[in-house]
């Protein structure tokens, strides 16, 4: 820095900023800036001048050598309403054991798609006026046919028991009636 166009009072001033003796900050004057020394500030780049003050602004933290202490940062994310609508809507799915993810294995969703479709048709069936009257009358046709199929069985079995019959046996039987009539 060129150190001719800055003045005393500056200079005495960085020195106290670049010792790190707090006594020497305490030996400071405090007195304010003079138009001159704002002049001065404006054509050179240097640590800021004014009044320096004894103790820091209120509402902020020092440590024991006077430091400010750095402030947390506030993170935006978590100061999001849209974020804190869904961490409570977590909490209250996962108290209530719902299960948000859908991790199930491909065995569950396949057993559950096949679970639906069986109510569905289920439903359907029910529901559906058509189908149940379809289902009446192929019940009474089935019986219907049961029965004509058990009367044709027995008509072939008493047609094959007549064509086994021996018509010598039938003539014998007749001349046998005939001969117990008679007498």
């Amino acid at each position: 820095m060129n150190k001719s166009h800055i003045s005393t009072d500056i200079l005495n001033r960085m020195k106290a900023f670049e010792s790190t003796d707090s006594e020497a900050l305490n030996r400071l004057p405090i007195v304010p800036l003079s138009l001159e020394n704002e002049q001065q500030k404006t054509a050179t780049i240097g640590p800021p001048t004014g009044i320096m003050m004894s103790s820091p602004p209120s509402g902020v933290q020092t440590d024991a050598e006077g430091l400010i202490l750095p402030k947390k940062l506030i993170n935006p994310c978590l100061e999001s309403t849209d974020r804190k609508q869904l961490h409570r809507e977590l909490k209250f799915t996962t108290k209530m054991g719902i299960n948000v993810l859908n991790q199930k294995s491909e065995l569950q969703r396949a057993y559950e798609k096949q679970r639906e479709k069986q109510l569905q048709q289920q439903q359907h069936d029910q529901h559906s006026p058509t189908i149940g009257l379809k289902g009446e009358l192929s019940r009474v046709i089935m019986e219907r046919a049961q029965k004509h199929e058990q009367a044709r069985q027995q008509e072939t079995e008493n047609d094959e028991d007549k064509q086994y019959v021996n018509p010598e046996y039938l003539n014998i039987k007749a001349k046998l009636k005939q001969t117990t009539d008679f007498k």
